[in-house]
């Protein structure tokens, strides 16, 4: 449900431990899956995509709109719900989700949120309860611990691959001279088109430009997380100028 103006919804998270438990027996199943105002994250894409068989374009067609904020610095994606009256996630059914085990983060931590903040080499998170009052879940006996929730529903990956990804978009550097619609056209691109994102890399000159190693180019060719992550250390080097990458010495005359 949207409650992205609910500030009641948001609640602490109380000693580190909360009930709930979510089942099809329960009469609010499939409720909190309808006017959605989700963000998907590079890696909820990677996931569902590949889930689905998709291309990163077709996948971005079909259940995505991209969202340009007036005060935001680079363009989000937002995943798009079914036109029905309930405006219901395009990926629910009757016995729930249909794309479980690759559901996006946010999916995957409810009832809880988490909020980050980078700081030095790592991220700086806290979480709280999202306590909509549609949700039945918390009426039922079942406990567990901030720990055993992350743990049960496979949350770590998923924050481990976001807040690569954040580090980038929360960064207080100045972008490089180049023109800002270029610079988010590279920022859409590797954060949300991978697959455009590969073609670049492998037919366009870049590993004239860039030392890559024969093992990592072999990866990098086959493995969508790892070009994910070689993509944000690109993003980090053409976006802020960063010394993420080698570049090559090109000799005289090299274009």
């Amino acid at each position: 449900m949207d409650s992205s103006n609910d500030q009641s919804v948001f609640k602490p998270l109380e000693q580190g431990e909360f009930l709930f438990n979510c089942h099809k027996g329960i009469a609010c199943f499939n409720e909190c899956c309808a006017k959605l105002r989700l963000v998907l994250t590079p890696y909820d894409i990677l996931r569902l995509k590949n889930r689905l068989g998709l291309s990163s374009e077709d996948f971005l067609d079909r259940y995505t709109e991209t969202m340009i904020e007036r005060h935001a610095r680079f363009p989000t994606v937002r995943l798009k719900m079914r036109t029905d009256e309930k405006q219901t996630c395009p990926f629910v059914t009757p016995e729930g989700c249909s794309v479980y085990e690759d559901r996006p983060g946010a999916c995957r931590l409810y009832p809880l949120g988490r909020a980050s903040t980078m700081a030095g080499k790592g991220a700086k998170e806290k979480f709280f309860m999202v306590c909509e009052s549609h949700c039945l879940g918390f009426k039922e006996k079942k406990s567990w611990t901030l720990e055993e929730w992350l743990g049960h529903e496979g949350v770590e990956e998923y924050n481990s691959m976001n807040d690569q990804w954040l580090e980038i978009v929360t960064s207080s550097k100045k972008l490089g001279p180049e023109q800002v619609t270029k610079r988010l056209q590279v920022f859409f691109m590797v954060s949300y088109n991978l697959d455009r994102f590969r073609k670049f890399i492998f037919e366009s000159s870049f590993f004239n430009l860039f030392e890559v190693d024969s093992d990592l180019k072999d990866e990098l060719a086959q493995d969508d997380t790892t070009l994910m992550k070689f993509g944000f250390k690109w993003l980090r080097f053409s976006l802020f100028g960063e010394k993420t990458l080698k570049a090559r010495a090109l000799g005289p005359g090299s274009v």
